[in-house]
């Protein structure tokens, strides 16, 4: 019976060429979407599920103090005093381990004899860390093991960075390569290369208490933390965990000074990829209701794929009429023919999720590159896929199939074989109609979400900064002995160079999300520290030219390196309760218990991280130890020729490390890396949920078309112009488009509003963003419906009406 259904549906299928294919393309496209879809959420919910004790997995998080009770911030920083603290204090905690993220780190590999063979700039990925961590997480060791990270000066490499290093990572074992022209490190294990589904990027581990690092493992700093420098520890059970936390206050209390008032909380492995707060050391995050954006958009493109194969199905329910009679007459019930028209629907979706697989597979390199996923057939978990494919075809059937099979098999025969089945119920016309609204509804809320996003991107861009980004590139600074003795001389050849305006040393840039270095201070002899954390950055006198940063106060620090001088933002005032910036003049500040000296300028405020959030209190400071990198600004935009110079001018003075450099400008649009992702995704489902609303409206166009088609010849007859059946087929559409436009303005003024509220600095919904959307989708419809329209204008009346 089944092996029949299949026969009569194939060729149904095959005499309605033209109608099967636009369903099998409609649902193949909307297919395509929810399965692209559903690899990216796959993808993002993976990180870091293979390791085996990834339940008991924490990182612990600084919680600053606030004055709201139920907000907190926190930061993925901790304390530099803790992670050895908590190897003891604890007993919940069966391992700990610190994690130190390196950047912008220079290495060379040395040959036999000594000198640099080769050389290489890795701007992450370098981590120094304790052999614990190899406990805590499981990486697959190809030579070596973690005890060799309990000497100094030794090195973990990945197979990836070895195989660049060596040729083959056979041979790295035993190799030295040199860091920064100063540190020699001893290669004693090869890792397997990390999984790109992994925050914990891998490909340099060097032990910890390396380098500087040394004097971090025997710090009893519990108030000072660096972003860079995290602490994860396993639990010994999952109910260990509020105890822990417990702990971990009481730890604070005990261990901070007494007007720091931060606690210390702990962070399942499971949040870390989707906490957009603190972030993590691959800077790549999602939140999780972004992961529900993508799924409800995976929804509705697939709904208004189901609604275009309803309203097409529908539409030619007048030319099946006779079919359905006549397989009445012969003995089909109302089941058979239900039966029937599913096993057709059936075999549309199986064509629309074959050709969908294939295209999803030409598509996912452009797509993951369109949106910064390493998306790939490798990493795609094949048993959730073909679950999800199972799923989707039976649930497509059933939704796509299930109210056509209904309509065409309760014709009675009698009416059907008579011609009159074009008296079907106004319900389902005005069902048609709905759904047909529903699609525009998403489609126009769609096309103004993506309007929103892209404006408040424009703002993020467009908006001042507060100092020049224009123009300026960044380089790294080699941090060896040698080096630092040739920093003035570098510069003096820099500032030497056609087309350089200016050069500065400092820690990090004006804007630097992920490499801020936060501290609280003593302010005016004040018997304890600040309330409240204020990035520091080092800088040279030359800063506040470089990037024409405005002082609304005092002057400038002096050029004498020697100098304790700051130079503070308003915000810190601010936060100070200082209203009058020359109050805090000549002031002292006491940072680090090291630091000492004067407020000497106030700074008119600049924005140091993204406009997601409120600018933050900033000090800056003299002081070269810390200078990691030089800001070099540039004549102009046609920059070749003079970054030619440059690198010559690198190269002859730093022969042993890699010339790289960064545009400013550049990195200030990458901080707003996920609002572009977000972009991107909803432009492209606007894009198709439009294309497939059109579709949608096209078949509910032709299957009006055909059931007044005679009304038209009679008009005609009757006197009426081709401009009268015109506008009265079209008004009817045109309607539905409008009230489509009425309720998509206040969901996507409501939802756009709610997400814009994430943002400290945002734009205001304009209406202009609705009449855009609005004017897209009635030009659409017009063109469509104005075209079907016509066609039915221009028709012969006496084609319509002689079988009456």
């Amino acid at each position: 019976m089944f092996r029949n259904y299949i026969k009569i549906a194939w060729r149904n299928l095959v005499r309605r060429k033209g109608h099967a294919l636009i369903n099998i393309g409609g649902l193949c496209i909307g297919i395509t979407v929810c399965l692209l879809i559903f690899l990216i959420v796959q993808f993002e919910l993976s990180f870091d599920k293979y390791h085996t004790n990834k339940k008991l997995i924490f990182r612990v998080l600084t919680q600053f103090s606030s004055e709201t009770e139920n907000e907190h911030s926190t930061n993925s920083g901790v304390p530099f005093a803790l992670p050895q603290e908590l190897k003891t204090a604890i007993p919940q905690i069966e391992e700990s381990a610190t994690v130190f993220a390196a950047y912008d780190i220079q290495v060379q590999v040395l040959d036999e004899t000594g000198g640099t063979s080769k050389k290489f700039k890795e701007e992450a990925g370098i981590f120094f860390t304790e052999p614990s961590l190899f406990d805590i997480f499981d990486f697959d060791w190809l030579e070596g093991n973690q005890a060799s990270l309990k000497d100094p000066d030794t090195v973990i490499l990945s197979k990836e960075i070895a195989e660049k290093y060596f040729g083959t990572w056979q041979e790295a074992t035993g190799k030295v390569i040199q860091v920064n022209n100063g540190l020699l490190l001893r290669v004693t294990g090869v890792i397997e290369t990390v999984p790109v589904n992994s925050d914990l990027q891998f490909k340099i581990v060097i032990s910890y208490g390396t380098g500087f690092t040394r004097q971090l493992a025997n710090s009893d700093d519990w108030d000072n933390i660096n972003g860079n420098f995290g602490c994860y520890v396993l639990l010994t059970d999952k109910a260990a965990e509020s105890l822990v936390n417990t702990q971990l206050d009481l730890l604070s209390l005990e261990k901070k000074s007494e007007n720091n008032q931060d606690g210390l909380i702990l962070q399942s492995l499971e949040e870390v990829h989707f906490d957009t707060e603190s972030g993590n050391f691959s800077e790549k995050s999602i939140s999780t209701e972004l992961i529900g954006v993508h799924w409800t958009i995976a929804i509705f493109i697939l709904f208004i794929a189901c609604v275009n194969f309803i309203n097409l199905s529908t539409a030619q329910a007048m030319e099946r009429s006779k079919e359905v009679g006549v397989r009445k007459v012969l003995g089909s019930t109302r089941s058979h023919l239900k039966i029937q028209f599913l096993t057709e629907t059936f075999l549309i979706v199986l064509f629309a999720m074959i050709f969908a697989i294939i295209l999803a597979i030409v598509l996912l390199h452009p797509i993951g590159n369109m949106l910064d996923l390493p998306l790939s057939i490798s990493i795609i978990n094949v048993g959730q896929l073909i679950l999800f494919l199972l799923l989707s075809i039976v649930l497509v059937t059933l939704m796509a199939g299930f109210y056509p099979s209904v309509v065409l098999s309760r014709f009675k025969a009698v009416d059907a074989l008579k011609s009159r089945v074009s008296k079907i119920g106004s319900g389902g016309i005005s069902l048609r109609r709905s759904l047909v609204v529903i699609q525009f509804v998403i489609a126009q809320a769609l096309i103004i979400g993506t309007l929103i996003i892209l404006r408040q991107m424009n703002f993020f861009l467009d908006q001042s900064v507060g100092f020049d980004k224009d123009a300026i590139i960044n380089i790294s600074l080699p941090q060896d002995s040698i080096s630092l003795g040739k920093r003035e001389y570098f510069r003096n050849r820099i500032m030497a160079v056609n087309g350089v305006i200016n050069a500065s040393y400092s820690s990090n840039t004006p804007l630097d999300e992920n490499r801020n270095q936060w501290s609280s201070f003593v302010y005016n002899n004040a018997s304890d520290d600040t309330d409240f954390y204020s990035i520091v950055k080092a800088t040279d006198h030359n800063f506040l030219d470089t990037y024409k940063i405005s002082l609304v106060a005092g002057r400038n620090i002096s050029s004498l390196n020697t100098s304790n001088e700051f130079l503070v933002n308003e915000t810190l005032l601010k936060k100070l309760g200082i209203t009058d910036p020359q109050e805090a003049l000549n002031k002292e500040i006491v940072l680090w218990e090291i630091k000492k000296g004067p407020i000497v300028g106030v700074m008119k405020d600049f924005q140091d991280h993204s406009f997601k959030d409120e600018i933050s209190s900033v000090i800056l400071l003299q002081d070269e130890d810390l200078y990691g990198q030089i800001g070099i600004k540039l004549a102009s935009n046609e920059t070749s020729g003079i970054l030619t110079d440059i690198e010559n001018l690198w190269n002859d003075v730093f022969p042993n490390y890699v010339f790289d450099h960064n545009f400013l400008e550049e990195k200030v649009a990458n901080t707003y890396e996920q609002e572009k992702r977000l972009s991107n995704l909803y432009s492209l489902a606007a894009g198709i949920a439009i294309f497939l609303s059109a579709l949608g409206l096209f078949g509910l166009a032709s299957f009006m078309i055909v059931q007044r088609i005679k009304e038209a010849g009679i008009r005609k007859i009757l006197g009426a112009t081709k401009e009268n059946i015109v506008f009265l087929f079209s008004r009817e559409f045109l309607t539905l488009i409008v009230i489509a436009f009425c309720m998509a303005s206040p969901l996507a003024w409501y939802f756009m509003g709610k997400w814009l509220e994430q943002y400290a600095y945002r734009i205001d919904i304009g209406w202009a963003v609705f009449v855009i959307g609005g004017i897209t989708t009635l030009c659409i419809a017009i063109l469509i419906v104005g075209y079907q329209a016509v066609t039915v204008a221009n028709s012969s009346p006496i084609k319509s009406l002689r079988n009456e």
